[in-house]
């Protein structure tokens, strides 16, 4: 929880979160101020009028110094935010020097009692516990040896009323961290939403522009290859190219589009209709796959064939890059509850290593979106190859 006694030491006031007042600049002004003004409207006029009251009985000095100290205590207050502890020991001695001196009764010494509250709200109660109990020892010791009268009432009721400071300061402090606390948590899970949508955001980039760009260089290498020899399968090559850079630009314009507020992406969603075309890229490129469709028309929600297009991308896109595989084969079916897609190849195999325990980011891609439904993928050698096998929960929409 915070402390507030650091927030006083950085300048920062723990009641701004106490929900003492209005809020922000003007908040933090009035209650510094408003204790200052309240205190002086108590005790100055009370002073000024004991003072005229007394004039001609008592000496002068003792009324002069009961006015001075009227108005000391409640300037004392203005240093309150930021020195909460040496503030309530300065106006603790005022209200001492106060008792002992004032020629005949007056109000109680109100500046004390903001000051108490204050630096007890503000962390500062080791401080505030010794000034008063300092200050109160000290009023009835020498109070007694000066011969000064204290009535059982008075004494009760000072007591009370600084037992009374005391818990009110706790209230606030105790009130203000709590505050402060709800303010951090909101401000650390608003931290954890925008870094998980950062971290989505980089994975549907990656897996558009990763196809994509390996796509690209296949076909940029096979053209390259037979630009002499055979030139109608070089301008093949690059019209695929060509169609793969077109394709990528919009998938990532629709991926970009949906982080503006009620706009539409203008281009097919990544679902399993669109398979087929994702297959016929790839195919281009030197790789045959077969896309085996056992669904029959069936269809999962849409988060589990979202996360079903993006696997097999993410899978092809891998055989394309590491595998040195001729054949891949696609299989979409049905278990129960589940959508079980199966991507497998006659490449060079894993070697029996899980790819994404290597710290591969497109295969920890794969595992997350597998994860976020509640399913699991796996990764694993098969005779003559590697395959991927994906666990989709089947109802899943969001």
């Amino acid at each position: 929880m915070p402390d507030p006694q650091r927030f006083a030491d950085q300048g920062a006031d723990p009641l701004d979160g106490a929900g003492w007042g209005p809020p922000a600049r003007v908040g933090r002004r009035l209650r510094l101020v408003a204790p200052v003004v309240l205190s002086l409207l108590i005790q100055v006029p009370a002073a000024v009028w004991i003072t005229v009251r007394t004039a001609p009985h008592v000496p002068h000095w003792p009324v002069v110094l009961h006015i001075v100290l009227a108005v000391a205590g409640p300037l004392a207050l203005l240093a309150l935010r930021r020195f909460p502890g040496p503030t309530v020991a300065a106006v603790a001695g005022f209200a001492l020097l106060d008792v002992l001196t004032t020629p005949i009764g007056g109000p109680p010494y109100i500046a004390l009692a903001f000051a108490v509250i204050g630096a007890v709200a503000r962390g500062a109660i080791v401080w505030a516990a010794i000034s008063v109990g300092v200050g109160w020892a000290s009023a009835i010791l020498i109070g007694t040896l000066i011969d000064r009268t204290w009535f059982p009432g008075v004494v009760v009721a000072a007591t009370v009323g600084l037992a009374v400071c005391f818990a009110i300061g706790t209230g606030l402090r105790s009130r203000g961290a709590r505050r402060a606390a709800m303010r951090a948590e909101i401000q650390h899970r608003r931290r954890s939403a925008e870094e998980q949508e950062r971290v989505r955001i980089a994975r549907e980039l990656h897996d558009v522009l990763g196809h994509a760009l390996s796509q690209m260089n296949v076909q940029a290498g096979v053209g390259l290859h037979l630009f002499d020899r055979d030139p109608e399968q070089a301008r093949a090559a690059l019209q695929n190219v060509k169609d793969t850079s077109k394709l990528a630009l919009e998938e990532v314009r629709g991926v970009l589009g949906v982080l503006r507020e009620g706009e539409v992406p203008l281009v097919p969603q990544a679902e399993l209709a669109e398979l087929p075309r994702l297959i016929a890229g790839v195919t281009g490129s030197g790789l045959e796959v077969a896309l085996d469709d056992r669904l029959d028309g069936q269809e999962p929600g849409r988060a589990a064939q979202f996360a079903a297009y993006r696997i097999v991308q993410e899978a092809l896109t891998n055989v394309v890059r590491h595998a040195d595989a001729a054949h891949a084969r696609v299989v979409l079916e049905r278990r129960d509850a589940q959508l079980i897609v199966t991507i497998s190849d006659d490449g060079a195999g894993l070697g029996g290593v899980d790819p994404a325990a290597a710290g591969h980011g497109g295969v920890l891609g794969m595992r997350e979106r597998a994860e976020l439904l509640g399913g699991g993928i796996r990764f694993s050698d098969r005779p003559g190859g590697a395959e991927v096998v994906a666990e989709l929960p089947w109802g899943r929409t969001s």
